[in-house]
């Protein structure tokens, strides 16, 4: 009965986002107590409780984009939108101009690209983010930005990551910038 529940939850997930969770799907079919254990890290994946919206996608968004493509990096797109992130604002993370982001989401962006590079001024970032939000927004963007990172990297150790896609926001095609990120688009 739970599987049944989890594949018509990964359908309609499906179809909202057009994401390919066939990975996911896979997990259920072959181990489903791995896809169940896996599955908690959704929730972590919504935890936000004093970051702003921007600041908390931002780190998504750098994650996705180190470990990605493209499909996982549309998903947070979209999610981030979902959650109300301006699209000129998760242009400014895609395209690396801090000049254009507000200051809630230059924030989380220099913060977790900082630890993502693992940047001599990460703990610059890290001072910046305490001082602003605190402890607690510090292991929340860490949270983020991680979490931007397992979902392309279990897909791809599944061998699910072979397509690659152009992120669009708003029906427009974003040429993404990736400096001192492996995978190019």
């Amino acid at each position: 009965m739970l599987r049944f529940i989890a594949r018509r939850m990964l359908r309609k997930y499906e179809a909202h986002y057009n994401y390919d969770t066939s990975y996911m799907e896979l997990m259920l079919d072959e181990a489903p107590r791995a896809f169940f254990k896996f599955a908690k890290i959704m929730g972590v994946s919504r935890y936000r409780e004093v970051v702003p919206v921007e600041a908390c996608f931002a780190a998504k968004l750098v994650g996705a984009l180190k470990e990605d493509c493209g499909p996982c990096t549309q998903l947070v797109a979209d999610m981030a939108h979902d959650a109300g992130m301006g699209a000129d604002q998760i242009e400014a993370v895609l395209t690396a101009n801090p000049g254009a982001m507000t200051a809630a989401t230059a924030l989380g962006y220099r913060f977790a690209r900082a630890v993502a590079d693992h940047a001599d001024d990460d703990e610059t970032s890290r001072a910046a983010v305490r001082g602003q939000w605190g402890e607690k927004g510090v292991i929340e963007l860490t949270l983020a930005l991680q979490v931007g990172r397992i979902f392309p990297m279990v897909k791809a150790g599944l061998g699910h990551a072979k397509a690659c896609r152009r992120v669009v926001i708003d029906g427009r095609p974003i040429d993404i910038h990736r400096p001192g990120i492996a995978h190019a688009a």
